[in-house]
């Protein structure tokens, strides 16, 4: 048994990367056991896994560092840059509490497009205990954080509508 927290990478540009997340954090909290989700680059709190929070207090709890608007994956600001960095810094805060379940959601790509290091998230991946497990999501997840992750799946989009049809509440948020 290794004594790092077992890491599970959800990638690819298909859909369904977080709700994946989101339902295994639905899993833990079942069981009675403490979950800690940190949206990175998501700050809209209308969308259902941040609503739930109060519902399934005081096990899951969730926490967003980024804006309300879409970021410029192209050419990310500063405060996008500085939000993560709080995000991660958070993170790291609440490895303390030793939750079962910590949920970096989008942190591929949040790594991906210049917002934090994958190799500082690698270093700090490595300091968790086994006693909690880490899911990973986001596009484009660097090739050093699929070495480093145990279990990795990539969400492939076969297909979908030519017109996309509006988001939908409790299906996309």
């Amino acid at each position: 048994m290794k004594n790092k927290a077992l890491v599970y990478l959800w990638t690819g540009n298909g859909a369904g990367k977080t709700t994946s997340a989101l339902g295994t954090a639905l899993r833990a909290v079942g069981h009675n056991f403490k979950v800690i989700i940190i949206q990175f680059m998501k700050g809209r709190k209308n969308i259902g896994e941040y609503k739930i929070a109060k519902k399934l207090y005081p096990n899951y709890k969730i926490y967003q560092f980024g804006s309300p608007e879409f970021i410029d994956l192209k050419n990310p600001s500063e405060e996008d840059k500085q939000r993560a960095k709080e995000g991660l810094d958070f993170a790291k805060k609440c490895i303390k509490k030793k939750p079962f379940l910590l949920i970096l959601d989008e942190i591929n790509l949040a790594c991906a497009v210049g917002l934090l290091n994958s190799k500082d998230l690698i270093k700090f991946l490595d300091t968790i205990p086994p006693e909690t497990t880490v899911y990973l999501t986001g596009r484009n997840a660097s090739k050093e954080l699929i070495k480093r992750a145990d279990f990795v799946n990539e969400v492939i989009e076969i297909k979908k509508p030519r017109k996309m049809p509006p988001a939908k509440k409790g299906i996309e948020y």
